[in-house]
């Protein structure tokens, strides 16, 4: 079982990691650079991962940790629906300025052919709890539509999200995915809102 203190390692190899891949490029980051940004040790590293490689897989638990951030920031007063497209609209921002969009579309690409965990789409995550929960809260107090599930409204959002995701990367990036998330992510969830 992982400590708090333990957790607080990985998460800090896990942030140095994805930071050094957007500012130096997958190819040009070292594992000894990523100890030397996180602060930890060799050792700490070799507990955690075995290969640069493995740091790949982790882009859910870095999206999760940006959630959970969000999360706690958010105007609890927020209409939820309002408070779903706020989500979106942060993270496709932060995905668009820290993370490398060549990276995206291979990790994207990799998903697609995992014979194991599809990380991503790992109904355990922070992500999908905190989306569903967001729905229920909304369905409650009338302001999202009660006759679709909130596993189906969870699935039609997360397939936006992806969606806005996958044409930014075919787009090359040549476009803001936070504005244009923006724009369209609120086009797309219409039907949703009570």
């Amino acid at each position: 079982m992982e400590t708090t203190e333990n957790k607080g390692v990985k998460a800090r190899i896990v942030s140095a990691a994805w930071q050094l891949f957007h500012d130096k490029g997958y190819d040009h980051t070292t594992v000894d650079d990523i100890i030397e940004l996180s602060g930890t040790s060799k050792g700490s590293f070799y507990y955690y991962f075995n290969t640069k490689d493995e740091l790949l897989s982790t882009l859910s638990t870095v999206l999760d940790d940006y959630y959970e951030e969000l999360h706690v920031d958010m105007d609890k007063e927020m209409n939820n629906y309002d408070k779903l497209l706020y989500l979106n609209y942060k993270v496709h921002s932060m995905i668009e300025e820290r993370i490398s969009i060549d990276l995206l579309a291979s990790l994207y690409s990799t998903q697609l052919i995992a014979k194991g965990q599809r990380h991503l789409l790992d109904q355990n995550r922070v992500y999908y709890r905190l989306i569903s929960g967001i729905i229920e809260d909304g369905q409650k107090k009338g302001q999202i539509r009660q006759d679709k599930s909130i596993s189906e409204i969870t699935k039609y959002y997360s397939l936006c999200e992806r969606a806005l995701i996958s044409d930014w990367c075919l787009s090359r990036g040549d476009y803001s995915l936070g504005e244009y998330s923006k724009a369209y992510m609120p086009i797309m969830m219409e039907h949703f809102k009570a």
